[in-house]
């Protein structure tokens, strides 16, 4: 819901890093892994119950993740490059989950195999809408610079982080945080489900 927004905000602070990072040897692919790792250490310091330490790894996490994007337009951007992007995005916030389900297992677990179930609603609707959408050659109308069709909902990734930073912040508070924005998942899992089926019903079948 507010990805177009924050996009926006940082497009021109990304774009001057970006160019200053081109100048460097350092690939998309690897500023890519490089915040993927700091995402995984993030969620080892959850189970730890070390919230500082993984806040900031966090932090450095998206902090790549809007880096490499910026990089791989100046560089030059490949499908194997947003395809990697997207696969360690979506790993790296179950793996948050999953640290907060270790941190604390009396109180986490249930919740958190909710909260899960919800990531799988939103993400299995989002790339599912996105093969189909590059199979039809469908445009992407609000979000031009990602790598495929992007379709929106309340719980994109900015509502993503915030909620794990909220965690990081208040984790005593993860059960009702969690509860909270699994169900916004759902909603949004639904919303894409249904706009998705009827932005793809009147297309005909292309290479069936």
């Amino acid at each position: 819901m507010l990805d177009k927004w924050a996009l926006k905000c940082l497009s021109k602070p990304s774009q001057w890093s970006a160019r200053q990072l081109a100048k460097t040897p350092l690939s998309a692919n690897q500023v890519t892994l490089f915040g993927f790792g700091c995402g995984l250490g993030a969620a080892i310091l959850v189970a730890f119950n070390q919230y500082q330490g993984a806040l900031a790894l966090l932090l450095i996490n998206r902090l790549c993740d809007g880096l490499d994007g910026a990089l791989a337009r100046v560089k030059g951007s490949t499908s194997a490059g947003a395809y990697l992007d997207i696969c360690c995005d979506f790993i790296f916030y179950s793996a948050m989950v999953v640290g907060f389900a270790f941190s604390a297992p009396e109180q986490n677990a249930l919740i958190s195999c909710v909260l899960i179930l919800s990531f799988m609603t939103t993400g299995s609707t989002f790339l599912a809408f996105a093969i189909l959408a590059e199979k039809h050659q469908l445009t992407k109308l609000h979000y031009p610079n990602k790598g495929f069709y992007y379709l929106g909902g309340i719980t994109e990734g900015t509502e993503t982080i915030a909620f794990l930073v909220l965690c990081c912040l208040f984790p005593d508070a993860f059960y009702l945080l969690a509860a909270i924005f699994a169900s916004l998942c759902f909603i949004t899992g639904l919303i894409r489900l249904y706009s998705g089926y009827l932005t793809l019903k009147p297309l005909a079948n292309i290479g069936d």
